[in-house]
């Protein structure tokens, strides 16, 4: 079986090269949004013409890492959210909607900190985890069956 696993949400810090990594030998395929943050809000314009007023701007950015976000997560087998410390990540909170609404396993991944401002959103995932070694060992056990240790 290969699992098909997208990976959503904060970009500031390296948790998905750590699930990456720490899947090296599961059959896991894995797919993420732009990470590079001028690229990703920067595409509409580079590819469809400049926008004097910033709202314009955002929105062709938007509308594009829409396409491939819907795909990917459309794809997926399991859908990985991660909301991280410094920002709101508000589309990340979408994806999770998105992901819940068309029945895709749903992995979220936050601190403590987040318990409370998400637990609608923890309340639709089939797991909450604090830590990405956490994300890979629930794959491992979905892939094999072991358990950690």
């Amino acid at each position: 079986m290969t699992l098909n696993v997208y990976l959503s949400g904060e970009i500031h810090t390296d948790w998905r090269e750590q699930i990456i990594e720490g899947s090296d030998g599961l059959n896991v395929v894995f797919a993420s949004p732009v990470t590079d943050h001028a690229a990703s809000d920067d595409c509409g314009v580079a590819i469809m013409g400049a926008e004097p007023n910033k709202f314009w701007h955002d929105h062709k950015g938007a509308k594009l890492n829409a396409i491939r976000t819907r795909r990917l997560i459309e794809q997926a087998d399991v859908v990985v959210v991660r909301f991280g410390d410094k920002y709101k990540q508000w589309n990340a909170a979408f994806d999770a909607g998105y992901a819940a609404a068309l029945g895709k396993s749903l992995i979220v991944l936050h601190g403590p900190d987040h318990q409370h401002a998400l637990k609608e959103v923890d309340a639709a995932a089939l797991a909450v985890t604090e830590e990405p070694r956490q994300v890979v060992e629930i794959l491992r056990y979905v892939l094999t069956g072991a358990l950690p240790g």
